[in-house]
């Protein structure tokens, strides 16, 4: 084990972010003051790409860059003969001592000009002599002894302590890339051609380490990268893993290899990056479980190996990586031996630890070890983390002899590891579950699983599929059970999320002598299944934003699995509540549906307040299903169900949005997405994608609608998401509204809205009916709206949405004649007061406003103008404030300062006129952050951060970056927001 930097070392390109802006604080310290530090960190973990990126960053002065290698060093004082020759001295290396002054007499002369930067790349294969002088230069450097404007990286492994020749200077410890870092250089090596999900379980097995996420990447070959065959398993390899240590470490005694390994195997049976020492200690000793208070012998327990800390009496490797490789380059007759010396020491031989230790010593399966691991796995009072509890289902499961039985704790495992949000790792396991022969329970279980994968993950026409086969086969004579429940509202919820009403009606029906009623006038049905958008008696996937109060679809498809399913009454209620709503039976739905909601209040499991809160949307109760919703993120958290948390987000957004907050629902959008990307839920996400792409077109931020709606339509359109494709596009639309663009918000929509095969999901198209009206009738083609405010006027009837009577007033008053248009506007405003909202209110002020102004109504179209004004301000609508203001102009009123929609001109220059991520930009542009770099730090595009600097420079009156650089750094001096 040398140490020695890996060939082909990662090239990492540092984010915008605190780990750049320590580098470049550290940077700019030597460029001014000089100094020395040692920088340090795992094999693989990027030592060598600092240096190349400091030598890059380093423009004050020469650099002189000296790479070490283990066979050119024999001989004393090579290594700083080496540093000399790229330092272009010719002169001799005295041996008498005097090397130190020589080394000192260089660099002084080479830093009288300009700065000087030193980078020496693994110093610790340097011969001893070379080292000790290196060492006290630094030392001289650092202080500035005589040696200024020098300054000195010297990299030395960290799996090992530092050397006493660098024990007095500054470690720079090179932390594990972040997952966003990591998937960037992922992105940068394969141009953008790995899988979403294999790019995640790469990143997931690298740990943070750069070499090694290469190394595993180079394995692939471009098929598996794309995701189109099967990844090889274990994915890091014996291979892999020593090569990237640079060996496999054994110790420099005799005895280390066997405590190197028991720690290793030690650390894998509790999934923590330490172990207690004394068990180590007794494992390997041979006192098995004895701890009879003998002392070790008077000289004491021996030393640790250096690659291993003892922090408070606890053993950890220093460095991951190592810890890995020596476990996985050890012969299997080793491990097995290991492991049963830890179980034997362990002081709780029942617990899930020491049986772990028992099964990886076992050289077969086992029945009597198999049952006793899942009894371990299934006591959850025990305080065992949910992965352990996971690893010994799936343990188990190997050992378990019979077909059937091995099956069913495959399955078992599975729905854990999907709970825990790994979807990919849950497949795994159902397919080894389905690799053998199973009874129809067990299968039935399984394909309820792979149905709800799909259904977060995947086309969602595959899952219903899915849920029809588990609903068939878990079946059986008598009452139906909660599974098989579970099962049909699950394929509900994937035709729903196809716009397939059809499908969807027939998979409620499924398995039952009702006949479903589909003969109901399509306007009527188009029009009441709207108010299921509300509604997802399975849990939110395909939500639905209204205009305002942006439709909060209840209905999402994706349910990721429980621990227990719900009851069957609850689920029934679910299901009959969504199968009366898509028939138009409101007076039969409030019933069950009512229940749901009721049955959910006092619920502490996740999956039943999500039900909950699907209901409340339903019935038209925002206020319900935000509680309901919060309380299932809270319950999600706390019981580490990660699968679920992007759905509670998912409704909390919905929520907000119908209650016209848009900025909170923006905020839980946010999250959601993140919550669904480490989830690996790629549909979820892009409902997550849609919410944002809707706040946005609200905010008028014209570049992150198009960002967002793109991202939702790309995977929409990949995995049959009718309703995520119509939001996004509804967005897009109301951006261009809002921007003045009514021709094209109404070619954009018309399609959507109108009847004929290309109208958008059955539930959602009438939603977006108001933008449509709105944008025919500015663009001058009223007769285009005329038949679908009709179908409209059905819709808001049902009463569900608050908002839906003022829209429909409002759709009216645009396309009456003049004498009957200004009562329609006067009562669509007399219902907006009696709802909550007030970007809906304000779009009829402004409609208004204008309409008074184009007849010469001035002193009326001014108030109504400035009621616009002052609403889009209060909810942030900053471009459609524009739109009043340049009314209010164009009236002869000037308005000036807040509240006219416009950002003030150069003069005061407050930071506090940029949106949020305005200002986030400007913050990273003023930490010397590309664009490039900008935009991979946000997870947002290039574009959308060159849009958005150009609105800062706009707003603030700067010209350059230099300008802002300065503006921000004087801003945050006096306590300017930021």
């Amino acid at each position: 084990m040398t140490g020695q930097t890996t060939p082909g070392s990662a090239p990492l390109r540092y984010r915008a972010g605190p780990r750049r802006q320590t580098f470049a604080t550290l940077l700019d310290g030597l460029r001014t003051d000089g100094g020395a530090h040692v920088v340090t960190g795992e094999p693989g973990g990027g030592r060598t790409a600092f240096l190349e990126f400091a030598a890059r960053a380093f423009r004050a002065g020469p650099v002189w860059h000296v790479r070490a290698e283990p066979a050119c060093f024999p001989r004393p004082h090579s290594g700083l003969r080496t540093l000399l020759r790229a330092a272009r001295h010719a002169g001799r290396v005295p041996g008498d001592g005097a090397a130190e002054e020589v080394l000192l007499d260089v660099l002084r002369a080479a830093s009288v000009r300009s700065p000087l930067l030193v980078c020496v790349d693994d110093a610790h294969l340097w011969d001893a002599a070379s080292r000790a002088v290196l060492g006290r230069v630094a030392a001289r450097v650092h202080t500035a002894d005589d040696v200024h404007r020098v300054g000195l990286l010297v990299t030395v492994p960290g799996h090992r302590p530092v050397e006493r020749e660098w024990a007095a200077l500054p470690v720079l410890q090179l932390a594990p890339l972040a997952p966003g870092d990591a998937a960037g250089l992922l992105h940068d090596l394969t141009d953008g051609a790995v899988d979403p999900v294999v790019r995640d379980e790469l990143v997931t097995e690298a740990q943070g380490n750069p070499a090694l996420l290469l190394a595993l990447a180079h394995r692939l070959s471009p098929a598996q990268l794309r995701g189109d065959h099967a990844l090889p398993r274990p994915l890091a390899d014996a291979g892999t893993l020593t090569a990237v240590a640079g060996g496999c470490p054994s110790g420099r005694r005799p005895d280390d290899a066997e405590l190197l390994l028991a720690v290793a195997a030690a650390m894998r049976a509790t999934g923590e990056q330490d172990t207690e020492a004394a068990l180590v200690r007794r494992a390997v000793d041979g006192t098995g479980g004895r701890d009879d208070g003998t002392s070790p012998g008077p000289s004491g327990p021996p030393q640790p190996p250096e690659l291993l800390a003892v922090p408070g009496g606890r053993l950890r490797f220093r460095s991951p990586l190592l810890g890995r490789a020596v476990y996985a380059g050890a012969p299997s007759e080793r491990r097995r031996a290991v492991h049963r010396s830890l179980a034997a020491a362990h002081p709780a031989p029942r617990d899930v630890p020491a049986l772990l230790h028992r099964s990886w010593a076992a050289p077969g399966p086992d029945a009597v070890l198999a049952a006793e691991l899942e009894a371990a796995a299934a006591d959850t009072s025990s305080g065992t983390p949910p992965a352990l509890r996971r690893t010994a289902r799936v343990r188990a499961a190997e050992l378990t002899p019979d077909d059937a039985l091995r099956a069913r704790r495959y399955t078992a495992a599975a729905e854990q590891a999907l709970l825990a949000g790994h979807p990919a790792e849950a497949l795994r396991l159902l397919d080894a579950s389905g690799s053998r022969p199973a009874p129809a329970p067990v299968r039935g279980r399984a394909e309820l699983l792979r149905g709800r994968v799909l259904l977060a993950d995947g086309p969602v026409d595959d899952a219903r599929e899915s849920f029809l086969l588990a609903a068939g086969l878990l079946s059986g004579p008598g009452p139906k059970s909660a599974r098989s429940e579970a099962a049909v509202l699950g394929a509900a919820d994937a035709a729903w999320a196809a716009g397939d009403r059809q499908g969807c009606l027939r998979a409620l029906t499924h398995g039952t002598h009702e006949a479903h009623d589909v003969s109901a006038p399509a306007a009527v049905a188009g029009t009441l299944d709207l108010r299921a958008v509300d509604a997802d008696p399975t849990g939110p996937r395909e939500a639905a934003p209204r205009e305002t109060p942006e439709g909060s679809s209840a209905h999402r498809g994706a349910t990721p699995v429980q621990p227990s399913v719900p009851p069957p009454a609850l689920l029934r209620d679910h299901r009959d509540g969504m199968r009366a709503v898509l028939l138009g039976r409101f007076d039969l739905a409030a019933a069950p549906l009512t229940r749901v909601v009721d049955r959910g209040r006092p619920a502490a499991d996740p999956e039943r307040l999500l039900r909950s809160a699907a209901a409340a949307l339903m019935l038209g109760d925002v206020g319900a299903a935000r509680r309901a919703g919060a309380r299932a993120l809270a319950s999600a958290r706390t019981l580490g169900t990660a699968a679920l948390e992007p759905r509670a987000l998912e409704y909390l957004a919905y929520a907000e949005l119908r209650a016209g907050r848009h900025q909170l629902a923006r905020t839980h959008a946010e999250e959601g997405l993140r919550a669904a990307r480490r989830a690996g839920q790629r549909n979820t996400a892009a409902h997550h994608h849609a919410v944002l792409a809707l706040a946005a077109s609200i905010e008028g931020e014209r570049a992150r609608v198009t960002e967002h709606a793109t991202a939702a339509l790309t995977t929409a359109r990949r995995h049959g998401l009718a309703q995520a494709e119509l939001l996004a596009q509804w967005a897009a639309a109301r951006a261009d509204l809002g921007e003045g663009r009514p021709e094209e918000a109404a070619d954009r929509l018309g399609p959507l809205v109108r009847p004929g095969a290309r109208r958008g999901h059955f539930a959602v198209w009438m939603l977006a009916v108001p933008c449509f009206v709105e944008a025919a009738a500015l663009a001058g083609r009223p007769e285009d709206a005329r038949t679908v405010v009709e179908d409209f006027a059905l819709w808001a009837g049902c009463g569900a949405d608050p908002q839906a009577a003022a829209q429909l007033l409002r759709c009216r008053a645009l396309l009456a004649a003049p004498e009957a248009a200004d009562e329609l506007y006067l009562s669509a405003l007399d219902r907006h007061d009696e709802t909550s909202g007030d970007f809906e209110r304000a779009r009829t002020e402004l409609l208004h406003g204008k309409w008074l102004r184009r007849r010469r109504r001035l002193r009326e179209a001014r108030a109504r103008l400035g009621e616009a004004l002052v609403d889009f301000e209060r909810c942030g609508a900053q471009l459609w404030a524009r739109q009043a203001a340049a009314e209010l102009r164009a009236g002869g009123v000037a308005p000036s300062g807040p509240g006219t929609g416009e950002p003030r001109r150069p003069g005061a220059r407050d930071l506090s006129l940029l949106t949020p991520q305005q200002l986030r930009i400007a913050r990273c542009v003023a930490e010397g952050a590309t664009n490039r770099e900008v935009a991979l730090s946000l997870s947002v595009s290039t574009r959308t951060v060159d849009y958005h600097l150009r609105n800062v420079f706009a707003t603030l009156g700067v010209r350059s970056r230099v300008e802002l650089v300065r503006l921000v750094e004087q801003a945050e001096k006096t306590g300017a927001q930021l």
